[in-house]
């Protein structure tokens, strides 16, 4: 195929996620551009989203013809592929660290090498006859063409070498970063993105060695195979980089919306404790972390207020009972801290001064989500709470 179908394309879907994984990483990108890592990192995501929106056959057709230079995109795209193999080992040596002087003149070497390889591309470019137009095949087409030949084989020789490079170095790093979750993940899926970009040059490789021996059979692997597997390599190296950030983030964001919603029923008990301080009044728009620590810090204050008249000898008895039933230790003493909390919040309103000459310290309790996990689920701590009379109904609603 040459200039046909130009609808469909497995690059399109691939340079999409791109852009939707550079423009997620944006705001990063801007708040710590200092940091040379992301000013890596966004680079790279930026190479590789021109890659795959410039090799898309209708994308080939159009910079050809706005240029009016015939096969134009094919320095071009060879060349963005290039920045993207150096960009890959830029960051791959700048994670990895070192000395300084080590780091310095491996960038030095990468920055040289690959420089001079896509100016290379341009003057074979330049110096081939290239006449005849193909936005899908061209690296078949002109696999026996002086120059075009050179062109073609010294990308693919840079982009092997850059990927055989990144793929080592990413997975003897894999064993260092084991047991760090989501980075961990993230590592393997880069290492397996760039595993199937060898696969890619595997494919190209292959049907342009076979022009040379005069058999045109195997262009489908060029044409037809090598799109289909540097897609899948594209899709897993934008996941990679944007999976431990976001999983972390979408897991702290449960973990935390988790510990506001059990904290409620603790939270709607102590209500009805006085305030120590002017409360304070939160938007209706206010961060789910601001609205925790909000929340965490009335109910550590107003458990301070009630500490005094909360029953050490009702806990204990609680705690008994729930463990001869069967609990184990951690629900028997959240049950009991619960019980005496539901116990203490109205005496706290009929008598200014405790009741109980051993009150159980507030600060003991730390597991506030059990305590209130205990509230709203256990029959047996209101069972056991000693309610002043007129006042059971309103603390248990």
């Amino acid at each position: 195929m040459s200039t046909g179908s130009l609808v469909y394309n497995p690059y399109t879907g691939v340079a999409v996620l791109l852009v939707v994984v550079l423009l997620y990483k944006v705001p990063a990108l801007v708040r710590a551009w200092r940091n040379p890592l992301v000013r890596q990192v966004g680079g790279l995501l930026t190479v590789a989203c021109c890659v795959f929106i410039f090799v898309v056959p209708s994308t080939i057709k159009k910079v050809n013809d706005v240029t009016g230079v015939t096969n134009f995109s094919a320095p071009w795209v060879y060349s963005l592929l290039t920045g993207f193999c150096a960009s890959c080992l830029l960051l791959i040596i700048k994670w990895r660290g070192g000395l300084e002087v080590k780091v310095r003149r491996a960038t030095f070497w990468v920055y040289g090498s690959y420089g001079a390889v896509v100016t290379a591309l341009w003057v074979l470019f330049a110096l081939g006859d290239h006449h005849v137009e193909r936005v899908k095949d061209l690296d078949t087409f002109y696999a026996t063409t002086p120059y075009m030949r050179e062109m073609i084989v010294l990308y693919l020789l840079a982009h092997t070498v850059a990927v055989l490079i990144t793929s080592a170095l990413l997975w003897s790093w894999e064993s260092r970063v084991r047991g760090t979750g989501w980075l961990h993940v993230g590592v393997v899926v880069l290492g397996v993105g760039y595993a199937l970009n060898l696969a890619y040059d595997v494919a190209k490789v292959i049907p342009v060695v076979a022009r040379w021996t005069g058999r045109t059979g195997l262009d489908w692997m060029s044409t037809d195979l090598a799109p289909l597997i540097a897609s899948l390599g594209g899709l897993l190296i934008g996941i990679g980089f944007v999976l431990p950030h976001a999983a972390e983030r979408f897991s702290h964001r449960w973990s935390a919306r988790r510990l506001y919603w059990a904290l409620r029923p603790l939270g709607r008990v102590l209500q009805m404790v006085p305030a120590a301080s002017a409360p304070v009044a939160l938007g209706r728009f206010e961060s789910l972390d601001l609205r925790l620590t909000h929340r965490q810090t009335f109910i550590r204050d107003a458990l301070r207020q009630v500490g005094p008249f909360m029953d050490a000898d009702l806990r204990e008895a609680t705690r008994e009972r729930h463990l001869a039933a069967g609990d184990d230790h951690a629900v028997a003493e959240a049950a009991a801290d619960a019980a005496v909390i539901l116990d203490a919040v109205p005496r706290l309103h009929v008598s200014s001064k405790p009741q109980h000459p051993v009150p159980r310290p507030a600060e003991s309790m730390r597991d506030l989500a059990a305590i209130s996990r205990a509230i709203r689920r256990s029959p047996r701590v209101r069972s056991t709470h000693r309610a002043v009379p007129n006042q059971e109904e309103s603390v248990n609603s």
